[in-house]
């Protein structure tokens, strides 16, 4: 006789999915064994397979949840608002605060999608590609320059996105800028910077390039661009 559920089901898988991602960001998913997740949510191996059939399903869970609340945020926020700008300003608050809330679930969003089934992994994709859409018509619906194109459609995008959503990896949100502040710095920065730059076609001067200082990769990934 297969095992009833109890009403406590979808509470208990949450709670897994939220320690099995501390534990896949801390150590890597594919260094984590079930023995660590087992300790991480005091439950036995049999317990575990009751709520997730295998280690790669907690991961997509956690991917998937993830990502899915990404979107109805992004979504929901740009219900609200009516102005392009005022929109931009409240979803980066949205971005900001979820990524504050739930850095280990973007960490493991960032490096660790490769390691799913492709099945899986496409449709998480799907969901991203979707929250790329929202963000770059959103992006079109600012841009009163005609400064984006079709060809510089997603790089504006990934620009944004490179301002407000790595943040796990250096922002510490109970340090002196709080996420709010944060978000609002990040959209000053984009927004302002975005309708005060000249236009692709104005004839400024190339700037010198600089020597490249110790930057974790930015200036080796800036090269591989060009």
């Amino acid at each position: 006789m297969a095992r009833t559920r109890s009403q406590k089901f979808p509470q208990i898988q949450r709670t897994i999915l939220k320690r099995a991602a501390a534990v896949f960001a801390e150590r890597g998913y594919s260094t984590s064994s079930m023995a660590d997740l087992t300790r991480a949510t005091k439950l036995s191996r049999g317990a575990l397979y009751h709520y997730f059939s295998s280690k790669e399903a907690i991961l997509s869970g956690i991917l998937e949840d993830h990502v899915s609340l990404f979107l109805e945020r992004i979504e929901a926020t740009l219900a609200v608002a009516a102005d392009p700008a005022q929109q931009l300003r409240q979803v980066t608050r949205a971005i900001v605060a979820l990524n504050t809330q739930c850095p280990q679930e973007q960490t493991l969003l960032l490096n660790e999608l490769n390691q799913l089934s492709s099945p899986v992994r496409r449709k998480v994709e799907a969901l991203e590609r979707r929250i790329l859409d929202l963000l770059s018509e959103l992006l079109e619906r600012v841009d009163t320059g005609g400064r984006i194109t079709a060809g510089n459609r997603r790089v504006h995008t990934m620009i944004f996105l490179g301002i407000v959503n790595y943040t796990f990896a250096w922002y510490d949100p109970k340090g002196r800028v709080s996420p709010e502040e944060y978000a609002e710095l990040a959209v000053d920065v984009f927004l302002h910077g975005f309708i005060r730059s000249p236009a692709p076609n104005s004839r400024v001067a190339p700037a010198r390039r600089a020597t490249p200082a110790r930057t974790n990769g930015v200036a080796r990934a800036a090269s591989e661009e060009r």
